[in-house]
């Protein structure tokens, strides 16, 4: 009997599919909203660093975000806004008060730098899991954690600048912990990982590591005084907000 529902339960876990994973991720429970301090360290391929402080608001799944410049002297008062639509083009828009204009980020250009560190665009916005075919790979452990891998293809509705990502999801909390995601060619571009800690019932992200194979460099992001469904209004999220730094 023990053998068999121990065949039972592998016939099981093994009957879910690569859309049947991806779908469980996407359904998982999100905070309302979200704020937190940003730090990122950028890292060139000689060592040299180099680090920004940042404010951030989110809700809907990080659907829309602003994010502050706070530090160092020379980027204080850029901003970034992001609103992200199921129907039309995400719009995208960085303040630069340097030059008194807000630049729009058009859908062409999701492949550019975030303020020249290693995650593009396109990196700070979710996928639509309509956009993707998804293929189940063998489990594999990482630091003693079974995980699901995922290979995800974009469909040419995605307008992606990769050719797919490989993702190492926690089986138990349906985390990702490590992605590859590869360039046009198929080669490997990034290298990612991803940390957490636990804010009431959620998972929240509190540790990004992001490092470019092809040009060795690297960005890490750490999120720090991490709030959750703290009552961020929709009404933040417009352009007039990024010229209002947060005291």
């Amino acid at each position: 009997m023990r053998f068999t529902l121990l065949a039972l339960f592998i016939t099981m876990a093994w009957g879910q599919t690569g859309i049947d994973i991806a779908k469980m991720v996407d359904d998982k429970v999100l905070p309302k909203d979200m704020s937190n301090t940003t730090k990122m360290v950028l890292t060139n391929s000689k060592g040299k660093t180099r680090t920004n402080m940042m404010m951030s608001k989110s809700m809907d799944g990080n659907k829309k975000q602003i994010i502050w410049f706070m530090a160092p002297k020379d980027d204080r008062g850029v901003a970034f806004l992001k609103i992200e639509h199921d129907n039309k083009d995400d719009e995208m828009r960085m303040w630069l008060p340097a030059f008194k204009k807000v630049r729009r980020i058009s859908s062409k250009r999701k492949g550019d730098a975030f303020m020249g560190s290693d995650m593009s665009y396109e990196d700070l916005t979710n996928r639509d899991i309509a956009d993707y075919d998804y293929n189940r790979l063998d489990d594999e452990t990482i630091n003693g954690t079974l995980c699901y891998v995922l290979e995800s293809t974009p469909r040419t509705s995605a307008n992606s600048t990769y050719s797919k990502h490989l993702s190492w999801i926690d089986q138990s909390s349906l985390t990702i912990l490590q992605e590859h995601s590869f360039d046009k060619r198929g080669k490997l571009k990034k290298e990612k990982t991803f940390k957490y800690q636990k804010l009431k019932d959620y998972f929240v992200m509190d540790q990004v590591y992001v490092k470019d194979v092809q040009k060795n460099h690297s960005t890490e992001v750490t999120f720090e005084k991490l709030e959750v469904d703290s009552g961020v209004k929709s009404a933040l999220f417009q352009e007039k907000n990024l010229k209002r730094i947060p005291r």
